[in-house]
């Protein structure tokens, strides 16, 4: 009689991991039972998805919420500001326009971008032309800013040595307090003026 020769394991742990990449399944592959989603083709029954206009990303593009400008759109802007004119800006004004520009840079790179995906082969020179104009912005407001801060550092070392000055002054009260008033002031600048306007003189 023939005998069956009966199968018998291996008990490999590695068994099923590639040789190469020493790599394998790390747990056992089912099937679901469960139908997979079947698409909508029809596009009268698909939902309305409703997006709100005032939504942070409409940031990224322009008033008319297009991807892509013409070259002639985005080559159609002003020049850059200049250090000397914002050394006559407010701190407000100067946060404000800075954010202009970060918002600017957003939208230009966001086009560019769509640009690169679509290969539409146009329109880098103008984006190139008009980030610069935007960084050079950007970087007169921080030379702007720099100055501000040098000035208030030196102001602040003079006030340090100053008597008449109160560093540590609370809140709604006067930090400078200076040794004369305003009368004997003005009566050291203008002392005959003074003497004429008194009463006594004109007697």
């Amino acid at each position: 009689m023939s005998q069956r020769r009966s199968k018998r394991r291996d008990n490999n742990p590695n068994r099923g991991v590639s040789a190469l990449r020493r790599t394998g399944l790390k747990y056992r592959v089912e099937m679901s039972s469960q139908p997979l989603p079947q698409p909508v083709l029809d596009p009268k029954k698909r939902s309305q998805v409703t997006v709100d206009k005032a939504h942070g990303l409409w940031g990224f593009f322009r008033a008319d919420r297009k991807a892509l400008t013409t070259p002639e759109d985005t080559d159609s802007f002003g020049r850059p500001w200049v250090v000397e004119e914002l050394r006559h800006k407010s701190w407000e004004d100067l946060h404000a326009l800075w954010w202009v520009c970060c918002r600017e840079r957003n939208i230009l790179v966001t086009q560019e971008y769509e640009r690169r995906r679509l290969k539409a082969g146009y329109g880098d020179a103008e984006y190139i032309e008009r980030t610069r104009a935007v960084r050079q912005t950007q970087k007169a407001i921080k030379h702007a800013l720099t100055e501000r801060y040098y000035a208030f550092e030196e102001a602040r070392r003079v006030a340090v040595t100053d008597p008449e000055v109160d560093l540590n002054a609370r809140p709604g009260t006067h930090a400078y307090l200076p040794s004369y008033s305003d009368e004997a002031l003005m009566e050291e600048e203008y002392p005959v003026k003074r003497r004429a306007e008194t009463p006594e003189s004109a007697v």
